[in-house]
């Protein structure tokens, strides 16, 4: 095996806008998507009962993510092949695509059921080509720097927190400035708009860094795996399986994350605005902490900062929203969500890296892609969809809770596992 090389600082830095700009457009549609699920149901989902709209409209965000499996295939075999550079352009392009389509898609009073059937075309477009993205993004990074890896491959998981934080930005902005009925009409639309001006210079950016290190030199040596997939399934199923777990926990607070303002306003009975705001205090908790942590974990090791921070987080998840749900106010919103941030960006800081560690050069992004975009179909996706239906079955406001405290059970003993059989530290 080839010994990776770090770069220069300067190229470094490069690396991280690179990627972290095309990830941010990402995470910015998705998340805007869910943020504004309440408009996008009554625009393209429209039925009498209002839950099963809303249901309708977060299952559209859900089927979107059973795809991401074929693309996490399809274009993490591409960028073990053709390179990690050229996998992040055509990302991108891909998701431009999807974002401009629902940007500008006529509503079902205008075309009928030709609305939601368009809607879900973009949503499948747009998961296929974040199928991609992590894996891609995450080995382009991690292969910058070696001895600084966890604090490189944070920046894909910090970039997610500073797309929570625009979305939540606008939806904040948005739901103060506007009525109910311009929201929903044409309002929900401004942001996506917004986000296909990231995308060009996000691409323009990803044109002008170089390739990997690690890449070139494995592409020098001969050392590039031919069927990346095959390897992977065959002889890395374990890897795969671990990595998954320990990506459960932090997927489920992601997709809560995205579900508060829907949560705020359907169940709480609290203003729009008021679920946008304690979102937007996630989203600067995990834009400013991960990266923090992804450096302590380059100093001490990857699963110790991540048990650490998955034990404080089953532990508190079920008193924040006890408070949450007997107080529900803005600044127990702002304090609860905060707090969930900050434990969630002690978690992934410095979980890329150790994703990127489970695997060599050769199926990095294969690996990194399948293991991710499984757990992020499995546990995060139809998270709001299992969530909404836990309320109304159950009639707890406490189901978020609930919901967190499994998936990070499951994840502290992937963590325990990936130590003992795979010697990740």
């Amino acid at each position: 095996m080839i010994a990776e090389k770090p770069v220069s600082k300067s190229r470094a830095r490069r690396a991280v806008v690179a990627a972290t700009a095309g990830n941010t457009l990402e995470w910015f549609d998705l998340t805007t998507y869910g943020f504004f699920a309440g408009s996008i149901s009554k625009a393209f989902f429209p039925v009498s009962d209002p839950t099963v709209s809303l249901t309708l409209a977060f299952g559209t965000f859900g089927v979107s993510y059973l795809v991401r499996p074929l693309g996490a295939l399809v274009l993490g075999t591409f960028a073990d092949r053709s390179g990690r550079k050229a996998a992040l352009l055509l990302t991108i392009r891909l998701m431009m695509i999807g974002t401009l389509l629902i940007a500008v898609m006529p509503t079902y009073a205008s075309i009928g059921i030709a609305a939601p059937v368009l809607i879900l075309m973009a949503r499948l477009l747009q998961g296929f080509s974040a199928g991609g993205e992590f894996g891609s993004a995450t080995a382009f990074l991690a292969e910058q720097a070696p001895d600084r890896r966890g604090f490189m491959a944070s920046w894909q998981f910090a970039s997610q927190g500073l797309a929570t934080l625009l979305a939540a930005t606008f939806g904040t902005v948005l739901s103060l400035t506007l009525s109910v009925a311009q929201l929903d009409s044409w309002g929900w639309r401004i942001p996506f708009l917004v986000g296909l001006l990231i995308g060009p210079v996000g691409y323009m950016i990803r044109r002008q860094v170089p390739e990997t290190p690690a890449f070139v030199e494995a592409t020098e040596a001969g050392d590039v795996a031919t069927t990346p997939v095959r390897q992977v399934i065959r002889n890395q199923k374990l890897r795969v399986l671990l990595m998954v777990g320990a990506l459960v926990m932090s997927t489920a607070v992601t997709y809560v994350i995205v579900y508060m303002p829907t949560y705020a306003q359907k169940v709480l009975g609290l203003p729009p605005s008021a679920g946008f705001i304690g979102a937007a205090a996630a989203g600067v908790a995990l834009t400013a902490v991960t990266p923090l942590a992804g450096h302590l974990s380059d100093r001490v090791g990857r699963i110790k900062v991540m048990l650490i921070a998955g034990i404080a987080m089953v532990l508190s998840i079920y008193p924040l929203f006890l408070l949450l749900s007997g107080s529900p106010s803005l600044p127990v919103m702002g304090l609860v969500l905060f707090t969930l941030g900050l434990l969630k960006a002690c978690y992934f800081g410095a979980l890329p890296a150790l994703m990127s560690e489970a695997f060599p050069t050769a199926t990095r992004s294969t690996g990194l892609s399948l293991s991710y975009n499984i757990g992020v179909m499995t546990f995060g996706g139809f998270a709001p969809v299992i969530i909404t239906w836990m309320i109304a079955a159950t009639g707890s406001h406490l189901s978020p809770a609930f919901y967190i405290m499994v998936a990070g059970v499951l994840s502290i003993a992937a963590l325990l596992a990936s130590r003992r059989f795979l010697g990740l530290r």
